[in-house]
């Protein structure tokens, strides 16, 4: 019988091993405990709190948006949205029949959401305050409420184009979208610990993290002045009928954008329904500018030494260029006339001759260091960068065309800025409508300087474009643009209006005029235009230039700007009604600009048979004579076709009544909106006709 032993050596490297074995797998646990508790510790400790809690957003309140005077123009209301925790929901199919009534949605689509599997889930968002408490009173398990900003525009319309609007979540046009960074704040939540099926742990507690409010904008709009360009807008709609007004002031100095307005706008609380309108026109539109943009070849012209106002031209009442015909807007020409009086009665032959002075690569580098061409880099989105020919495509008939403000198109908002540095002594300003953001509790987060972006031309040219400005408006085309006791700069502009196949339309015209008030410390540059215009003769000394006098007007009352010294400013002197009987409408107007009259049309026809004023009375210089349109010379025969008064003051409105044989009924005060019987009706001579007045409106 064999005996085995183990040897103690042996014994004692067995042990050694297991030792070992033993103090390597120690090692690992306490290495991978280390791994685990230091290394993957915050990732672990995030998934199990997202595993055992649950948390539903709370969106943060929108900044507010003031104007530059910290009134309010757009804010935000706390109100409930009602969400779902499905996993808390006791009775799917009578919660959704309890809640349909009052969110006004169908059971099938609550019972949908009310069973998803999910941790939570909206039923309706930013609900009013009465479904909130509806809701609320039903005590329903599952259902709660977070808070959310609703947004809301105190002044409706105005400004409307500038704010742009708030969708459920973010802005999605004008200011809102294009500072939606600043505006929309941080999101909050509620907090609450759930189980593995999401249901909420007894007697555990909710926390609520509050949103983080978005900064406030302060803007250079001034609600006061946007309301008075709003209000004219709204005036010229109903006055001349046309597609589109529009218009856009500025600080010339600083480049600080103090209104900018077209109607038709829309209401930023329903913007779906007005989703045509919800550009910014003044910044987004481009067209061809007419005579204001004869503005950029006097001041090439003038600062090249190029221009004499004592200099003779002789306009024949058409040029040849390049085999092709370009008409003055006179038909007839102007003759042998000065420099001066080219400007003063925009002569496009005149201003053909100065750049062909100056030639296709000087001209078309002063377009493009006034900033035509090009964005201004405004903040705003979509802004427009117009259309300037490259110098490869100037021949002689786009150099013709451009010096006359046809053939290229600028944006209402590069116009304005080109007269801006007129009115500055010659630096091109970056426009801006944002001159301050702050947060919450008012610390400025950013302020806005004024910026220079280049001198295009010196003080001397400017000052001496200004004074030919000022000659316009005291013995040219913008006589109706004058303020009896200020100096103003001004220059109309009638353009052809370009169809969607690129060629003119028959026509149809943009009427503008473009300015600044005082011409010897500008206070407010202001551009306007109406496009296509239904009603009335379309130049713009008959549409432009009485809008720009009533906003002027108005603006420098409020802005409080003291009368002019110095130069002659205007007198709204006596001047002697023609004889306008006979004549067409554009004759007419043609005979009533060179005195300093206004016209208005009513009836039908090619040729005016009566007019109020008569012949040979003395009235105001601006004063509106109203002529009547016929095909027949025969006045009041039998029945009277009744003309459309909208637009008419009552005053006008009963003049108009009178000579027609009928009697005025009028309701309300400010300008004609609405009458009966309707225009066109043929009615009986000493009728009555009624006729509903009101101030003009934001429409």
């Amino acid at each position: 019988m064999f005996e085995t032993s183990v040897t103690l050596p042996a014994v004692r490297r067995r042990v050694m091993v297991l030792f070992f074995a033993i103090i390597l797998a120690v090692a690992g646990l306490i290495g991978r405990l280390a791994w685990l508790q230091i290394v993957r510790s915050e990732k672990l400790y995030d998934g199990a709190w997202e595993q055992w809690n649950r948390s539903i957003p709370a969106r943060s309140p929108r900044g507010s948006i003031y104007d530059r005077e910290g009134r309010i123009l757009a804010g935000s209301v706390t109100v409930d949205t009602i969400t779902a925790i499905p996993a808390q929901v006791e009775d799917p199919p009578g919660a959704a029949k309890k809640l349909a009534p009052l969110l006004g949605m169908s059971e099938s689509k609550l019972l949908e959401r009310l069973t998803m599997e999910r941790s939570s889930i909206y039923l309706k968002r930013k609900v009013p305050p009465e479904i909130s408490k509806a809701v609320r009173k039903l005590g329903l398990p599952g259902i709660i409420f977070t808070p959310e900003g609703q947004r809301y525009y105190p002044n409706g319309t105005l400004a409307s184009q500038v704010l742009g609007f708030v969708g459920m979540d973010e802005g999605l046009a004008g200011l809102e979208s294009h500072y939606e960074t600043q505006l929309q704040g941080k999101e909050g939540y509620l907090l609450f610990p759930s189980d593995n099926l999401g249901r909420q742990i007894p007697h555990e507690v909710k926390r609520f993290v509050p949103p983080k409010e978005g900064a406030d904008l302060h803007l250079t709009i001034d609600e006061t002045i946007q309301y008075i360009v709003e209000r004219e807008l709204a005036r010229a709609m109903i006055e001349f009928q046309p597609k589109q007004a529009l218009a856009i002031a500025a600080n010339p100095v600083t480049g600080e954008i103090l209104a900018a307005a077209s109607k038709p706008d829309y209401d930023p609380a329903d913007y779906e329904a007005g989703a045509e309108y919800w550009d910014l026109p003044p910044v987004n539109g481009s067209f061809e500018p007419g005579s204001t943009f004869k503005l950029v070849t006097l001041c090439a012209a003038v600062e090249e030494g190029l221009y004499n106002e004592k200099g003779h031209f002789y306009c024949r009442g058409s040029v040849n260029v390049g085999g092709h015909n370009i008409r003055c807007w006179t038909g007839s020409g102007h003759g042998s006339i000065t420099f001066l009086e080219a400007v003063e009665s925009s002569c496009n032959p005149a201003f053909i001759k100065l750049g062909e002075r100056l030639g296709a690569e000087k001209l078309f580098g002063y377009i493009r260091a006034f900033g035509c061409g090009e964005q201004s880099g405004i903040d705003y989105p979509g802004e427009s960068e117009g259309l300037v020919f490259e110098p490869g495509q100037v021949g002689p008939v786009e150099l013709a065309t451009s010096s006359f403000g046809q053939g290229l198109s600028v944006t209402p908002l590069q116009q304005l800025m080109v007269v801006s540095a007129i009115a500055n002594g010659g630096d091109l300003m970056k426009p801006y409508l944002v001159k301050e953001i702050s947060n919450s509790e008012g610390k400025p987060l950013y302020e806005r300087e004024p910026e220079v972006v280049r001198q295009v031309v010196s003080r001397t040219t400017a000052d001496k474009v200004t004074w030919l400005m000022e000659n316009v408006t005291l013995h040219g085309s913008a006589m109706n643009a004058a303020i009896e006791g200020y100096r103003i700069a001004a220059k109309t502009g009638t353009a052809e209006k370009v169809g969607p196949t690129g060629s003119y339309i028959p026509g149809e015209y943009i009427v503008s005029l473009i300015g600044f008030v005082p011409a010897e410390d500008p206070q407010i540059a202001l551009y306007v235009s109406v496009d296509g215009a239904a009603r009335g003769v379309q130049w713009g000394s008959q549409i432009g230039a009485p809008i720009f006098k009533r906003i002027m007007t108005d603006v420098l009352n409020y802005l409080q700007v003291p009368s002019s010294k110095g130069r002659e400013s205007p007198e709204i002197k006596p001047v002697k009604v023609p004889d306008l009987r006979g004549l067409s409408a554009d004759e007419a107007a043609a005979k009533l600009e060179t005195a300093g009259l206004m016209l208005r049309l009513i009836g039908e026809g090619q040729h005016i048979v009566n007019q109020t004023p008569k012949s040979g009375a003395t009235v105001p210089r601006q004063t509106q004579i109203v002529v009547y349109l016929s095909d027949t010379e025969e006045e009041n025969s039998g029945e009277i076709k009744l003309p459309d008064l909208r637009g008419f003051t009552m005053k006008e409105t009963g003049e108009v009544l009178t000579w027609l044989g009928l009697h005025l009924q009028a309701e309300g005060s400010g300008i004609a909106v609405e009458q009966n019987p309707d225009a066109g009706t043929p009615v009986e001579p000493g009728g009555a006709v009624k006729v509903f007045f009101e101030a003009p409106v934001e429409r």
